[in-house]
């Protein structure tokens, strides 16, 4: 069970985190690079499954979907609410469904490492949160020790 305060880091934890990881995608050029260098450790480690050449559409939707988890993660580092937490999680479950679709399907193993964060994030942002007393927002001398 989390503080408010935890659950508030933890918040921004999950944001900063995207936002490193998502931030490539942005752009057709960072995420070239980035598409270049997955290629390149896929091929080195000799892992399973296929990083393929994207095609216009498939780097617009790279583009699009950096823009909004870099937007969705800025909020998120500003303003972390217990709520966007919430929904985050919500996110990541999806997130996840659809990376253990696409790794049934051939995608590169590299995809692994991105759905076990995926997860843990999601499932420590359901966790509860524990409210906070009414005792705890009285004055020192108010509260009643037992």
């Amino acid at each position: 069970m989390w503080t408010t305060t935890q659950y508030r880091r933890l918040v921004q934890g999950s944001a900063w985190y995207d936002l490193i990881v998502t931030v490539a995608f942005v752009t057709p050029w960072s995420f070239a690079a980035l598409h270049g260098i997955l290629t390149w450790v896929s091929q080195a480690l000799s892992l399973p499954g296929e990083l393929p050449p994207f095609e216009p559409v498939h780097m617009l939707m790279a583009n699009l979907l950096g823009s909004i988890v870099c937007v969705w993660a800025v909020l998120r580092i500003r303003d972390p609410q217990q709520v966007y937490g919430r929904y985050d999680a919500v996110g990541r479950f999806l997130f996840s469904a659809w990376q253990a679709y696409a790794l049934i399907h051939g995608a590169s193993s590299l995809l692994v490492v991105f759905l076990v964060f995926e997860l843990a994030w999601g499932v420590a942002q359901v966790l509860p949160v524990r409210q906070p007393s009414r005792a705890s927002s009285l004055p020192q001398g108010l509260r009643q020790t037992h």
